[in-house]
Parts: C-alpha cells; sequence; structure tokens
C-alpha cells in the first residue's frame, strides 16, 4: 500500500483569470502512513506550441515533408512547502499556496496547430521518486491595451449590393447592410448586429446567417531555422434565421452574438511569438434559387483591459466559462 492515499489540488471552478491577477489554492494531501522526508511542491507553468506541415510547391522537393514548429515558455513557478521536523504523520494535511500571473500572457487557447496551456501541478515527493502528483488546467484572457489607447469607439456600418437572376431571364439586386454600434468587445460580451435587406428579385429570401470568424496566423521555423507563418480560419460562432422576405421588399433583422469568455485579444502580426489573431463578423443571405450568396464581413476588435490598481481581483477574474 502506498504512503499517499490522494493529492488533490482546491481551486475555484470555472474561473477565467485574467493576465496580471492572482491565483490562490490549497493542496490537500491525505497519507496512509507516516512520511519522513517529504518534499511537497506546487507549480504554476504557461506554455505554447506551433507545429504544421508546409505545403510543398513547384519549385520544393517532392521527397520530404517541411515540418514548421515553434514554442514560448510563458510562466513558470515553484513553490516548496515548509514541512515541520521534516516528517508528515498519517491523515490529511493541507497547504495554501499564492501565484502572481504575469501581466502580460496570451490567452488560454486551442487549435489542430498549436496551443496555448497553462496549469498547477501538485506533488509529492519522498527520498528517492514522486509517490503521487495532480495536474488542474486554468483558463487564462490575456489583455491589450487597446482600451486605453482607444478610448472612443465609433458605430460601424458595412454595405454590399449584388446582381442575381433567377430562371435565366428574370434579373434584379440584393442590397445588405449591416451596422454594429460600436468596433470592439471584450471577451463575453454581446455583440448586437442590425441587418438591413432590401430584396428587388421576384423571389422570396428565406435564410440569413451571422458568424464570427477568427483568423490566427502562426509562426514557425523549419528544421533550417528559416521562418514561416501560416494562416488557419475558423468560424467560433453561428446564428441562424429563418427570415421571410417579400420579394421587392426590405426589411430589418437585429441579432445577438455572445462571444466566449476566453477569447485571444486582437493582434497584428509580430505582436505575439507564436500567434497573432484577427476577427469578422459575416452576415449572409442565401439565395434559394442559386448557389450564390450575398455577404458582408465586418472587421472587429477583441480586446480586454487589465486589471485597474485598487479593483478587487474577484471583479476582474470571475467570468464563467
Amino acid at each position: 500500500m502506498s504512503v499517499v492515499k490522494s493529492i488533490e489540488l482546491v481551486l475555484p471552478k470555472d474561473v477565467v483569470y485574467l493576465a496580471g491577477s492572482s491565483i490562490e489554492g490549497q493542496v490537500v494531501l491525505i497519507l496512509n502512513s507516516t512520511l519522513v522526508d517529504p518534499i511537497v511542491e506546487v507549480g504554476l507553468v504557461g506554455r505554447g506550441y506551433v507545429e504544421w506541415n508546409e505545403e510543398i510547391g513547384p519549385s520544393r522537393d517532392y521527397s520530404r515533408n517541411i515540418i514548421c514548429n515553434n514554442k514560448a515558455d510563458y510562466v513558470h513557478k515553484t513553490k516548496t512547502f515548509p514541512v515541520e521536523d521534516n516528517w508528515l504523520s498519517a491523515g490529511s494535511h493541507t497547504f495554501d499556496f499564492h501565484f502572481n500571473l504575469p501581466p502580460r500572457l496570451p490567452s488560454t487557447f486551442a487549435s489542430k496547430i498549436g496551443h496555448i496551456s497553462y496549469f498547477v501541478q501538485a506533488s509529492c515527493a519522498g527520498r528517492e521518486h514522486i509517490l503521487a502528483k495532480k495536474r488542474m488546467y486554468l483558463l487564462i484572457q490575456g489583455t491589450s491595451d487597446f482600451h486605453r489607447q482607444n478610448p472612443l469607439q465609433n458605430p460601424l456600418f458595412v454595405e454590399t449590393e449584388k446582381k442575381v437572376s433567377s430562371n435565366c431571364c428574370r434579373r434584379g439586386t440584393v442590397w445588405l447592410g449591416i451596422r454594429i454600434e460600436k468596433d470592439t468587445f471584450a471577451p463575453g460580451e454581446k455583440i448586437v448586429l442590425t441587418m438591413q435587406i432590401d430584396n428587388q428579385t421576384g423571389k422570396y429570401l428565406k435564410t440569413v446567417t451571422f458568424a464570427l470568424h477568427a483568423h490566427v496566423r502562426y509562426e514557425g521555423f523549419t528544421s533550417g531555422a528559416e521562418r514561416r507563418s501560416l494562416v488557419g480560419s475558423s468560424e467560433l460562432l453561428r446564428q441562424e434565421v429563418s427570415a421571410r422576405i417579400m420579394p421587392f421588399d426590405a426589411t430589418t433583422i437585429v441579432s445577438t452574438l455572445s462571444l466566449p469568455h476566453v477569447l485571444p485579444v486582437s493582434s497584428r502580426p509580430g505582436d505575439g511569438e507564436l500567434m497573432s489573431t484577427r476577427y469578422e463578423l459575416v452576415g449572409t443571405i442565401h439565395l434559394p434559387w442559386s448557389r450564390a450568396c450575398v455577404k458582408a464581413t465586418v472587421p472587429i476588435i477583441v480586446a480586454s483591459a487589465s486589471r485597474e490598481p485598487g479593483v478587487p481581483e474577484s471583479s476582474a477574474q470571475t467570468a464563467e466559462h
């Protein structure tokens, strides 16, 4: 029977920690018997990694794949708990810990190309080897200075028009306009979109979709230290609205999209070691009689302000995921 019955980490559930805030928790160690010369530790680790196979072009060597990768270490802290008299009796023992997160951290992120992850890990070791360990992953929201640099925001309006035809002879136009009241949003915030549609065709329009797209530029290196980049896109949110827009009629549709509570902040290439992110809201009118569609794209900014001095941490980190 092992000396260690169990080791657990006690942390608040479903908490999103803001970069620059603090993490407080406990390590609970339960022993079956007395443990001499114990080493009880807890660590905070944050790291990222990207990897992809570069597509082989006409000028490249088809006999080998080119693997591009990159990695970064964002935080690595360890605390060793003092043990009185250098032994622990059988039973339960609780150790409190506290870590301060660095003020500049990228958000928790995962895709097929790369990931950024954070975790707290507790361990108990005897004289020669580790007896037990426990790991818990954290949700970290990165911050930016965008709110301070750009305190004023203006409404955004994007419009587009498409000439369409049906039954090989009848032609018309579909006009689409999308308005949002500001261009910058925080993770977890709601985006209210107003879509105006003018259907100058002889057909009904029935389906309208709203979607949030993230475009991530990954930065990596080949085995020969040549810098490479890859852009990947994904649809984070999607909402479909059933609408019956009559021929030669105009209508207005208002829709709301709720952003996830953890998102990479918008950034430019070169801002981050591994990746940079931009976002677009896309409104689409599907034409039931055609494969074509009418689409309007609105660029938005995702920004998360750092915690101001004097603001309680609980106010900055209790968003639920």
